[in-house]
């Protein structure tokens, strides 16, 4: 009863048919830069995805794979101070989002409704499996989201050190050999970071349903 009632609440930035959509820009890698994509979330099962599209004003062929897929509960969801148009979206699953809408007010529609259906998504689960007293969750929640912050700042950091390389001018050239290797080992460093810290957050995971499952052993002897 608890979710409904938060869903109840997310009708101000959903669609009638409970989806929040539009198109926005994600960022790829470094070589790619931005790419437009058109983005739906299902409110009811938290789930976010995102689909190729070929320019503005196009939507979704009915019938189209998703390109990528994140799970919303327990995601932050946070306005980038680099312009009034970014913002991040830092799955659970270690899995990191950057988007840029069309405009300030865009960018607050789309952090507003997310937030809403993240918020619903973790209070539910919450509810469902409390495998940890309250403190302890928080302390967890409060580390992991300390690393997700810290690697987003070495993503943001590595992305200047590529800029820098690709616009490097005399003497430095940005086909020197040692400034790819540079480059390369960065954006190598960049990705076993998110690596870890998707185990982090299976390992996370596993250690809550272990608890979980203990609980229920526990309960059935007694």
């Amino acid at each position: 009863m608890e979710s409904s009632g938060h869903f109840n609440n997310l009708k101000t930035v959903l669609s009638p048919n409970r989806q929040l959509s539009g198109q926005l820009q994600k960022y790829t890698n470094v070589m790619k830069g931005w790419q437009l994509r058109w983005f739906t979330v299902d409110a009811e099962t938290g789930i976010l995805s995102y689909y190729l599209c070929e320019g503005p004003g196009d939507t979704v062929v009915p019938g189209q794979p998703p390109r990528g897929e994140a799970h919303l509960d327990a995601a932050v969801v946070c306005p980038s101070d680099e312009d009034s148009r970014t913002f991040t979206i830092n799955c659970a699953s270690g899995d990191m989002l950057k988007l840029r809408a069309v405009d300030a007010r865009a960018r607050q529609e789309w952090v507003d409704g997310l937030r809403a259906i993240a918020e619903s998504h973790t209070k539910a689960i919450d509810v469902q499996c409390p495998s940890l007293p309250i403190r302890e969750r928080l302390a967890v929640q409060n580390a992991m989201n300390s690393v997700r912050q810290q690697i987003q700042q070495a993503e943001l950091s590595n992305a200047a050190l590529a800029r820098s390389i690709e616009s490097a001018t005399k003497p430095f050239s940005h086909t020197d050999p040692d400034l790819l290797l540079l480059k390369a080992t960065s954006a190598a460093s960049m990705q076993c970071l998110l690596q870890c810290l998707g185990i982090l957050h299976r390992q996370q995971q596993m250690g809550s349903i272990h608890i979980s499952h203990n609980d229920v052993d526990a309960d059935s002897v007694f």
